[in-house]
């Protein structure tokens, strides 16, 4: 019988995706759980960045005294100082090649992780979790959503520690040198506070548009190539080729906004902290003057600026990665969130079942079209053992009683019972391993012609293998190919004819040995 294909692909509407907010924004942090494996790891990076910061911070404080050897107020000659540069820039070093092998460790392994999780939980999805997302969006999730998650976990989220560490260690020692100094170069802070939660709205709200759009490029991509056939039939590539590059010409312009937003914050800070500097040059020219702190104080604090300076310009491009992510959190998480129809990690029960089939009072509208009802009160029995037909007109129902027999919808009206007992109280699992079904538009996995038969028992032999290939009349084609049962079929069996895809699928029905076929 066929497989039906009712209830097409349908994408969520932007407006019908989560909004970002507080609760989502807690929700996206929740992800971090999938580090907890590698906390040990993450730890170990942690304090080589502190290293990496401490060390970095040295550098201001090493060309101070170097300014003080000059002048001849320092304890130590220019040898002993150059020496301790050269330490330090070691030191440096190898505390950066430490910080970043750490967190590649942990953002890899976990990147890896999230990935295999969200396959999971495509896999396991019902058959309506697919007639409700489209194949391009949800490849979209587990590659570039994902990515970012990874590169924040990698590079920003250690980043963004470094340069606030670096601000407060910073700030630390430049009161330290002068707090009537550090007060002066502090009065611009509220407006570049203001500034970072303004520019850091517009381009997290953007970002998202963003991968949105990205998305929607990868359906076309996805729905073309899968169509190919289709597509050269019709000759319609130029229609294709201008649908991609209107989508992806649609988020090129969003990516530039979001970039000229970040370009504008970051020129903000720019211009307002490093304008700052020339005038914490002027006031802190009058303190030497006044004899308040000595000419190398002030070099030491003008590089505490800079550093500090560069800091916060940082974090402003930072911030706005950090908002980008959260947008590509929700995402994955939004698919988390749905439920499961099949338990993976529970091993399967070997009960087999008779196959006596009976469909009482049965009735079914598809969730996507739930106005039409395609079964109106459908009753029959199958007695085990027997081959029955159904027969009707296109869109009678016949690939629909089928679906509802393997349980691809759950809801609808009335029993269908197998063996007396209901399926809706079967395990999905348990009730799928023993029926097979041959679908009239076969799909085959791009692997070998052993392989796809063998999909239908995991495990089994050649000879088994072979065995089901003559019993579906498909040996004589197998054995004229050069290399037999391992010929590659090519994505979704391109490289064989209709009906020797046909004929594969049957011999893989045959070999899983259903009670139900």
């Amino acid at each position: 019988m066929a497989k039906g294909r009712h209830g097409a692909g349908v994408d969520l509407a932007p407006e019908d995706k989560k909004k970002l907010s507080k609760d989502g924004l807690k929700k996206a942090i929740a992800l971090f759980k999938f580090t907890l494996p590698y906390k040990n790891t993450y730890i170990i990076g942690m304090l080589f960045l502190v290293f990496s910061t401490v060390t970095t911070m040295v550098f201001p404080l090493l060309i101070g005294e170097m300014t003080k050897v000059m002048e001849g107020k320092s304890l130590y000659n220019i040898n002993q100082v150059a020496i301790f540069f050269a330490v330090i820039l070691v030191a440096q070093g190898i505390f950066s090649f430490f910080r970043v092998y750490f967190f590649s460790i942990v953002s890899e392994k976990t990147a890896a992780d999230i990935r295999k999780v969200v396959y999971d939980k495509f896999i396991t999805s019902p058959i309506s979790f697919f007639e409700n997302n489209r194949i391009g969006d949800l490849m979209s999730r587990i590659t570039s959503d994902v990515s970012a998650i990874q590169s924040v976990l990698s590079t920003t989220l250690a980043e963004f520690f470094r340069q606030v560490a670096t601000l407060v260690i910073g700030l630390a020692m430049l009161v330290y040198i002068s707090c009537k100094l550090t007060l002066f170069m502090l009065a611009t802070f509220p407006i570049i506070v203001i500034a970072a939660l303004v520019f850091g709205k517009y381009i997290r709200t953007i970002s998202k548009k963003v991968q949105e759009k990205l998305a929607e490029a990868n359906v076309i991509v996805e729905e073309s190539l899968q169509s190919v056939s289709i597509v050269k039939a019709f000759t319609n590539e130029k229609l294709e080729s201008k649908r991609f590059s209107k989508s992806v010409a649609e988020s090129v312009t969003l990516a530039l906004k979001a970039a000229t937003l970040r370009g504008g914050f970051i020129t903000f800070f720019i211009i307002g902290l490093f304008g700052g500097i020339v005038l914490v040059i002027w006031f802190g020219g009058n303190l030497v003057i006044e004899k308040e702190i000595l000419i190398a104080d002030l070099i030491t604090f003008l590089t505490l600026t800079i550093f500090i300076g560069g800091s916060m310009s940082g974090l402003g491009d930072l911030y706005a990665q950090l908002q980008r992510t959260v947008g590509a959190s929700e995402r994955i998480l939004e698919i988390l969130e749905e439920k499961s129809e099949v338990n993976i990690e529970k091993e399967k029960v070997l009960n087999p079942i008779e196959g006596n089939i009976s469909f009482k009072n049965v009735k079914f509208s598809y969730p996507s079209r739930k106005d039409v009802e395609v079964l109106k009160g459908i009753n029959f029995e199958i007695e085990a053992g027997k081959k029955i037909a159904l027969v009707g007109h296109s869109g009678a129902g016949k690939s629909t009683i089928v679906q509802l027999l393997m349980k691809f919808y759950p809801d609808f009206q009335g029993k269908i019972l197998i063996d007396g007992q209901d399926i809706k109280n079967q395990d999905v699992t348990f009730l799928r391993q023993n029926i097979a079904i041959v679908p009239q538009e076969v799909i085959l996995f791009g692997g070998t012609i052993f392989e796809n038969i063998a999909y239908g028992k995991p495990g089994a032999t050649l000879e088994e293998v072979e065995s089901a290939a003559k019993k579906a009349n498909s040996i004589e084609f197998i054995e004229k190919f050069p290399d037999k049962f391992d010929t590659i079929v090519g994505d979704r069996g391109i490289k064989l004819s209709g009906g020797q895809r046909q004929r594969i699928a049957i011999a893989r029905a045959i070999l899983k040995d259903p009670a139900i076929l």
